[in-house]
């Protein structure tokens, strides 16, 4: 049996993302008899122990805490300089639980948050093996600018990698722009194909539609997205003072800008016709999504997008833009002539454009329908997480019998 190491800055029970989804989802599948995985992750909650297990993952907590706290905590003191200090800790953590487990292998969870610890480890054990994995979703460019100040050591991260995974092409460039020279593969995050294309009953459908105060009549936009700048929230909510009254808005997610969304709401005029639903259950996404009519996220940069993939498998058809890895599966019959059209792509920034979308499709159920049908084929032949946890098993062994082969 074989043993790796995970940094990732957060991990289950709280503040769970894509890449921790990710992290989760692959390593349940990957048998503990073939590979042992640990984690060091921020604590973060004092209610939570230092040290459990949960699923095939051995986790480490460190750093400061807060009792049971909140997003809007992260960003106050002192939660707020524990990511910065997780930089330089966590190779500490790593050296002695290395110490304590002998590790084969080392996976960063993302760049901006693993890359300095864990090439600060790699430099120090050279014979430990290092994956590191590219899921970031902000700009590439607003990330560099972050990392100025230990530009250095940011740039170690990349190149001292024995292997790149990235989510999509996008982030695959962004690696290789960055240094790293070795094997790189793009193995990107997946979806339960099962929970997500359920059939419900239309009086299930009925009873969640009831419970956001809309009529069978109305057309439902909905997104699940983190509420932030680059996810342009704002700018569905300046189309839907464009559209019909009949046409509202579900916003399942939390975040910073939830309170500028809401009075961005009142002044647009459609404060009545936008529907903040907060934080929603992973059991309950199929059915919120299926009782809605559109997808929409017009995302101003994306390292991949997991909603996307989530709301085709539901069986929706999706409006996007095509930035970053979103232009590996949304093809667009305008913008992709040359593919089976998945969905409807905009411009970023541009409320106008989703007006336009917004209305054919509605004018176009039929055509609609088969564009689904080729995306739900899209995600059932190219994302289930069954295929990609194994092809993310090959690569832990390619990583690991390279260091057989080294010693």
């Amino acid at each position: 049996m074989k043993c790796i190491l995970i940094f990732s800055l957060t991990y289950y029970p709280h503040f769970v993302g894509g890449a921790e989804v990710a992290i989760k989802e692959i390593t349940d599948r990957i048998s503990s008899e073939d590979i042992e995985f640990h984690m060091v992750t921020l604590r973060l909650d004092s209610a939570l122990p230092r040290e459990e297990k949960i699923g095939n993952v051995f986790i480490h907590r460190i750093g400061m805490t807060r009792r049971t706290p909140t997003i809007s905590d992260l960003q106050k003191f002192p939660l707020k300089l524990t990511k910065y200090w997780y930089q330089f800790a966590a190779s500490r953590a790593a050296t002695h639980l290395h110490q304590r487990y002998h590790f084969d292998g080392i996976w960063a969870m993302m760049a901006h948050s693993c890359a300095i610890p864990a090439g600060t480890f790699k430099k120090r054990y050279p014979e430990v093996k290092y994956l590191l994995s590219l899921q970031e979703g902000d700009p590439t460019e607003y990330i560099e600018r972050l990392a100025r100040p230990v530009w250095p050591l940011f740039k170690r991260g990349f190149t001292s990698a024995d292997i790149l995974q990235t989510i999509s092409t996008f982030l695959l460039k962004w690696g290789q722009r960055m240094g790293f020279a070795n094997y790189a593969e793009v193995v990107p995050n997946a979806v339960d194909i099962k929970h997500f294309s359920q059939h419900y009953t239309q009086e299930e459908l009925t009873q969640t539609r009831t419970s956001f105060g809309v009529t069978s009549k109305d057309v439902l936009l909905v997104t699940t997205s983190r509420l932030v700048h680059k996810n342009a929230v704002d700018d569905v909510i300046r189309a839907l003072a464009l559209l019909p009254g009949h046409i509202h808005f579900i916003v399942y997610g939390i975040g910073p800008d939830e309170e500028l969304l809401r009075k961005l709401a009142k002044k647009a005029g459609v404060e009545s016709r936008v529907h903040f639903m907060g934080q929603i259950e992973h059991k309950d996404m199929p059915r919120a999504l299926t009782a809605c009519t559109i997808f929409i996220r017009p995302s101003r940069s994306e390292g991949m997008g997991n909603s996307f993939i989530e709301a085709m498998a539901a069986g929706l058809p999706i409006i996007a833009t095509q930035e970053g890895g979103i232009a590996d599966f949304l093809f667009d019959a305008k913008r992709n002539p040359e593919k089976d059209q998945t969905g409807w792509a905009v411009d970023k920034n541009s409320p106008k454009e989703i007006v336009e979308v917004v209305k054919y499709i509605v004018a176009h159920s039929e055509q609609a329908a088969l564009v689904c049908a080729t995306a739900q084929k899209l995600v059932r032949e190219h994302y289930d997480w069954n295929d990609i946890a194994e092809r993310m098993k090959r690569l832990f062994d390619r990583l690991i019998r390279s260091k057989s082969e080294v010693v």
